[in-house]
């Protein structure tokens, strides 16, 4: 469902444990700039009746994510900052063709497997902590992950057909998978 190519590595738990302030500042930075890629796109194809619905849709909710993690994080005490951020996203968005359709179908592919990788983070999380209220925070945002992911799948359809998509989405997939294989030394959502 969530077309991912690999699972996280026990690495990436190690980092939870050593880090977890840290990687809950970078959870709060994740929810925003998924709002700003859907306000991107949104903008970029506001010609698309049905994809700036579903946009509008995402923006709200992730910016809803982002209020939550800053709630999150000012009851655990744990101050709001900028921080270096990893290489994943910037790694991904290299993959992005440059001429339309193929750039629509990419961007919103990218973005659907980001929201596939929190999907899976957010449920190791949810089963890997021992904060009652954490595990439960995680588990709230497992689902709408994974709509956002299928969302994003559904509207790249808009711009070629559903075999065009689905290879697409393989090699982008595998991509993926390799990037997210390699890690970061940094703790980080997606490292």
């Amino acid at each position: 469902m969530l077309h991912l190519q690999s699972e996280s590595q026990l690495r990436w738990l190690r980092q939870v444990d050593a880090s977890l302030d840290e990687i809950l500042i970078d959870h709060a930075h994740c929810e925003h700039k998924a709002a700003a890629t859907a306000m991107n796109l949104f903008g970029a194809y506001v010609d698309r009746e049905e994809l700036t619905r579903e946009m509008t849709l995402i923006i709200a909710e992730e910016l809803e994510h982002f209020q939550m993690v800053l709630d999150l994080l000012k009851r655990r005490g744990i101050a709001f900052r900028r921080i270096r951020p990893g290489t994943y996203g910037r790694k991904l968005n290299l993959l992005v063709r440059q001429n339309e359709p193929q750039r629509a179908i990419d961007r919103l592919l990218i973005a659907g497997l980001i929201e596939a990788r929190s999907c899976e983070r957010f449920k190791l999380l949810r089963d890997h902590v021992q904060d009652p209220e954490l595990a439960d925070f995680y588990g709230s945002l497992f689902e709408s992950e994974a709509r956002h992911h299928s969302t994003y799948v559904r509207l790249a359809r808009q711009f070629a057909t559903a075999d065009e998509v689905r290879l697409r989405l393989d090699e982008l997939s595998k991509a993926e998978a390799e990037i997210i294989d390699e890690g970061h030394s940094l703790p980080r959502m997606h490292s």
